[in-house]
């Protein structure tokens, strides 16, 4: 890699690290650069992805952990599907032909992009409102359930490519009502840390990470997180996912149309 490539992934991650600190979706930023300036394999770029983005999520766990307390009997459950669908989800990227993960990811992205800039209308035309603040929310063992297997299926996707699990969690537990807005944020990010380590872990254990851009990209999204987040704020939540949702339609519209044109050859 040359230098103008490295320092193009230093920024964009730093960039993505200040958006994902605010609203999510950092990864539908830095994925199209792995790939298309830096040229890496499409599972590889996922993969670096993952491992570089990770440590920069710690913070956001650590700083939301007193929320847990009075929910501890709630919260291990969660984490312990999310760290299991997290690995799952990383086994069947690694087990994934490079060929299809071409074809699936752009519509992943249409999928993330989607969530991004329409949850929120759908949660409010729904009525869906969070708990009073301190209230600890009941279940019947089958409503538990659901949400146990909402989550698995949640960090299975976030283990094999992830962007936008943010927004997924979030829609979930505010379906299930599981509590005020710093108690719900707390175990997102808790769990988004969990199926992410996880996923990371395996990804570096099965040789798929190129550690130098993984390196770069961890340093530029902590820095982003640390000191870039205070313009993510003023831009504001909605106008970043609302930026990032178009941003991502266009990225899977390239894609798509790639796809469709390599299987008509000119000529």
């Amino acid at each position: 890699m040359s230098s103008t490539q490295y320092a193009i992934v230093f920024f964009t991650a730093a960039i993505s690290g200040a958006i994902n600190s605010v609203a999510g979706g950092g990864t539908l930023l830095t994925y199209p650069v792995l790939v298309s300036v830096v040229g890496l394999d499409p599972k590889i770029a996922n993969a670096t992805n993952t491992m570089a983005l990770w440590p920069a999520s710690v913070a956001g766990a650590l700083s939301f952990r007193k929320y847990l307390e009075d929910i501890r009997h709630l919260a291990w459950p969660f984490c312990i599907v999310s760290a299991i669908g997290g690995t799952v989800g990383s086994v069947l990227l690694y087990t994934t032909p490079t060929k299809i993960f071409e074809a699936v990811v752009p519509w992943l992205i249409v999928m993330a992009a989607v969530l991004f800039v329409g949850h929120e209308p759908v949660m409010k035309r729904l009525g869906i409102r969070p708990l009073p603040e301190g209230e600890t929310p009941t279940y019947t063992a089958k409503a538990w359930r659901i949400l146990l297997c909402a989550q698995f299926m949640v960090s299975v996707y976030g283990g094999y490519f992830g962007a936008g699990i943010g927004i997924m969690m979030l829609a979930s537990l505010s379906v299930m009502r599981f509590g005020d807005l710093f108690r719900v944020n707390a175990l997102k990010n808790l769990a988004a840390f969990l199926i992410n380590v996880f996923a990371a872990v395996l990804f570096g254990i099965l040789g798929l990470v190129e550690w130098k851009v993984a390196a770069v990209m961890a340093v530029g999204a902590t820095c982003g997180a640390l000191f870039g987040a205070g313009g993510a704020k003023a831009i504001g939540p909605r106008n970043l996912r609302i930026v990032i949702s178009i941003f991502g339609f266009v990225i899977a519209g390239c894609y798509i149309y790639k796809n469709i044109a390599g299987r008509f050859p000119r000529g």
